[in-house]
């Protein structure tokens, strides 16, 4: 799944007067690139291959063993690997898909790839993850698939989602973007879904620059996956059509595919960042303990429910504003973070408010504890590069800042 982050350099005023936290941007998140990382991609560049080759199989091999899953297929980006996920499913025209409108775009613009419906259903007020009953309100005879998203890191209720599809020919394609190095009571994400999409842009806990990834322990997904990432053309003579043809030089194309390969020089970023995945994980679950501590009793901010199953990796680390207890909207409140230097953001936008959404019919108020949380929302910096300072400079705007603002 995509991030964006805007590099607006425009100085805002310290809208609470006097000198500002800190004198310097702190962005809400931002990748970690060592020597280690710089010498493995220079190995690759100097190398016979540089797109999909031995590289990207020994990262897929990698992957689909931290996961516990048997095959991981490796893509550009996050957003071609949900595309392939539907595609495998088996996603058609008319089809119906339900996904949450808590997410970045990529989520239901995978659907729309294929002529399939995004059917959204609404979040759990206090975990702000797909809630399962609200998943179940939604199936109808059309209804082929579903996209839970792992929302913050924190694994959305994959057990209950099951329960509702048991006996039904629905597929669930878990977007986990957020979410590498989660546990589901004590199991990796990674291997619960019939397939799982991770995403390795710069903001997320590992990265190949641009990247993502589809695991499965279905063999004939796997097959599809991996056809669909490369126009759907084969050699494999196995899979032939023409089957008498054994030509060495000969190839079929199966379907219509997409150029979706990855380069072995990003594999290899990814391998070397997953050297790494442990003190990521480690340093992301120290700064959220210290964010939990310190924001658990401030009037005016609420936390985010993690749920006891959910071994939670956090990739993004949200809080609520409590508005009702405050005496400024979202916006200036967002905006007095910024004039302290302290980079906020926020994930996200109901994906059905976006115009391209409502061009095609959606309403607003169709998931009203999704609209409430969004209009609440403020995303927190995390990432593993911050030191101890910048922790205690982004707690000590929040005080400074809800404290303020509080009536």
């Amino acid at each position: 799944m995509i991030e964006m982050i805007h590099n607006d350099k425009k100085k805002l005023p310290a809208i609470l007067g006097g000198t500002p936290v800190r004198k310097e941007q702190l962005p809400y998140a931002k990748q970690y690139i060592d020597d280690d990382d710089c010498r493995a991609v220079d190995a690759i560049l100097k190398s016979e291959f540089l797109t999909t080759g031995p590289m990207a199989k020994e990262f897929e091999t990698e992957f689909a063993e931290y996961v516990g899953a048997k095959y991981a297929v490796a893509f550009a980006n996050g957003t071609a690997a949900l595309h392939g996920a539907c595609y495998a499913a088996g996603i058609k025209p008319g089809d119906e898909v339900i996904t949450t409108p808590i997410t970045f775009a990529a989520s239901a613009n995978c659907i729309l790839y294929l002529g399939g419906n995004p059917v959204f259903a609404d979040i759990n007020k206090e975990t702000f993850n797909i809630d399962a009953e609200e998943i179940a309100k939604k199936i109808t005879g059309k209804t082929r698939a579903i996209i839970p998203v792992d929302y913050t890191g924190q694994v959305a209720d994959m057990d209950a989602i099951k329960e509702i599809i048991k006996g039904k020919n629905i597929v669930i394609i878990e977007d986990s973007a957020h979410a590498l190095g989660t546990k589901y009571k004590g199991n990796p994400v990674g291997g619960l879904a019939d397939m799982t999409e991770f995403s390795f842009h710069p903001v997320k806990t590992i990265t190949t620059g641009e990247g993502g990834m589809i695991t499965t322990n279905n063999k004939d997904y796997y097959t599809s996956l991996i056809n669909f990432r490369s126009h759907c053309i084969t050699r494999d003579i196995s899979q032939f059509e023409d089957t008498n043809n054994d030509e060495y030089w000969y190839y079929e194309q199966l379907g219509l595919g997409f150029n979706y390969r990855i380069t072995d020089f990003q594999c290899a970023l990814g391998i070397s960042q997953m050297k790494k995945l442990n003190w990521f994980i480690s340093r992301r679950k120290e700064i959220v303990a210290r964010y939990n501590d310190a924001f658990k009793n401030l009037d005016g901010v609420i936390l985010q429910k993690n749920e006891k199953f959910s071994d939670t990796v956090n990739h993004l680390y949200v809080l609520k504003l409590n508005l009702k207890l405050l005496r400024a909207d979202r916006k200036e409140i967002f905006n007095a973070f910024h004039a302290e230097h302290i980079g906020v953001h926020v994930h996200y936008i109901p994906v059905y408010w976006l115009p391209h959404y409502q061009k095609l019919g959606y309403k607003k108020g169709i998931c009203p504890n999704a609209e409430e949380l969004y209009n609440c929302l403020l995303t927190v910096p995390l990432f593993p590069a911050m030191n101890d300072g910048d922790v205690d400079d982004v707690i000590e705007g929040f005080f400074k800042i809800i404290n303020y603002y509080r009536k």
